[in-house]
């Protein structure tokens, strides 16, 4: 059951609106303000830093928490993941070490459905965010290290230009790289007298084609950015000074 039900659960859990509802609990519809997107950098651009960082964490949960059930629930023998739900584990689906690939394409599928969640929720007219928070919950899921070092990316591009939206288009593209140096650097069983995961072939090929596809999403739902980028009016955040308040 749980082959079908941790990747419908992950779509609705993604789907769930929360810019929306953070934004109507204080009377306004964030739809009709700043981009017009329900995701956290709007909701922090207009609403402030206290509700955008809530909506950021929520975003995140609703890719984080379905990647780390499905890690739980679909697996294979000889592998129990790190961030794996213990007391479930005796109710998870096993496949056999042979098809890891199986396991591994179940689990990034949960973790994708919930970014579509997002990005397309069917409560707001299959509108959505661009997936950045929901996509960063599930690259923790799967890759803790991987997201540490994304968030310096992120950080260094926002902080030289001051675009949330360059910094988020240029972690995007690095993901896939970051996913498959991890493959190549990685040791099977942290024994470096052993080959890397990725010269043994049991390196996570569905997170590779997983990390370009929400790579290639993420910056095809930035589109608009990118026209503006181009032509030089997209918004700059900058610092709050006396005359702002």
């Amino acid at each position: 059951m749980q082959l079908w039900l941790c990747p419908l659960l992950a779509f609705l859990l993604g789907s769930i609106p929360f810019g929306l509802f953070i934004s109507r609990s204080q009377g306004i519809d964030i739809r009709q303000h700043g981009s017009g997107n329900i995701g956290a950098t709007n909701v922090l651009r207009v609403m402030g830093k206290k509700y955008g960082i809530f909506c950021l964490i929520l975003d995140a949960l609703k890719g984080f928490i379905p990647t780390v059930l499905a890690m739980t629930l679909i697996g294979f023998h000889g592998k129990i993941p790190a961030l794996a739900i213990k007391p479930l584990l005796a109710h998870a689906y096993l496949f056999d070490a042979a098809d890891q690939w199986k396991a591994q394409s179940l689990q990034v599928l949960t973790g994708l459905l919930s970014i579509l969640g997002h990005n397309y929720s069917p409560w707001v007219g299959f509108k959505g965010g661009k997936g950045i928070a929901t996509s960063a919950g599930v690259i923790i899921a799967f890759a803790p290290a991987a997201i540490v070092v994304l968030l310096a990316i992120w950080l260094l591009v926002f902080f030289i230009t001051r675009y949330v939206s360059l910094a988020s288009i240029i972690a995007a593209a690095a993901l896939p790289v970051i996913v498959f140096l991890g493959g190549s650097a990685h040791h099977v069983d942290g024994d470096k007298n052993k080959p890397t995961l990725f010269e043994a072939g049991l390196w996570n090929k569905p997170l590779f084609i997983f990390s370009v596809v929400i790579a290639v999403l993420a910056i095809w739902k930035h589109r608009a950015n990118i026209q503006r980028l181009m032509a030089g009016t997209e918004n700059r955040f900058h610092k709050k000074t006396k005359t702002d308040v």
